[in-house]
């Protein structure tokens, strides 16, 4: 390998592998998948070392999750593309009047598992918002940059999803198993009372 090559290859995983984890994270949330995810944090660290040239900014983590998202996007197009579709849904965009948020409801209702499965259930652009401000720590301006969308979409997209995630923590949790159809009238007598 050349010498250009080796500094190339030195400053790319200088650049990259300190975010790596983040990557895997943005693309687990887009995807629903481990296997996935992977499968797309690989494929974005390849694009990435190959446009390696045209980096000349200092954000490498940023940079990293554009290209993870980007790579992502294209592939749920290809392989999803009914996930994509986000249908507007006038009882989830109304306005709510003082009520806890998410945090709060969590807190108090929801366990781990509760909460993976509501994140799951949101669109692809409100988790992507969600996982990249809550778990990931960017600023509004640095998720607009890595979604490519202004600031005011980024701040509709969190409030949307914050509203559908507590909507969905707030619901009862469901027990696994198959539902029991129960036919005929109950009386009070079967009740115990």
């Amino acid at each position: 390998m050349p010498l250009q090559e080796e500094v190339k290859a030195g400053s790319f995983e200088q650049t990259v592998l300190p975010h790596l984890d983040a990557a895997y994270n943005l693309a687990r949330w887009l995807t629903r998948n481990d296997h996935d995810a992977e499968d797309m944090v690989q494929e974005a660290y390849l694009r990435g070392f190959k446009s390696f040239g045209g980096f000349h900014g200092t954000d490498g983590r940023g940079w990293l999750l554009t290209i993870v998202r980007n790579t992502c996007y294209t592939w749920l197009r290809r392989n999803r593309a009914e996930q994509l579709s986000t249908p507007f849904d006038e009882e989830i965009h109304r306005e709510v009047v003082a009520s806890p948020n998410p945090e709060e409801l969590l807190l108090k209702n929801a366990d781990r598992q509760h909460l993976q499965d509501a994140l799951e259930q949101l669109p692809v652009e409100y988790r992507e918002a969600l996982v990249l401000r809550e778990l990931e720590g960017l600023s509004y301006k640095e998720i607009a940059d890595v979604s490519g969308v202004p600031v005011g979409t980024v701040m509709s997209r969190l409030a949307r999803a914050r509203d559908r995630l507590k909507a969905k923590i707030s619901q009862p949790q469901r027990e696994p198993g198959p539902k029991k159809e129960i036919r005929g009238s109950v009386d009070d007598n079967a009740l115990g009372k």
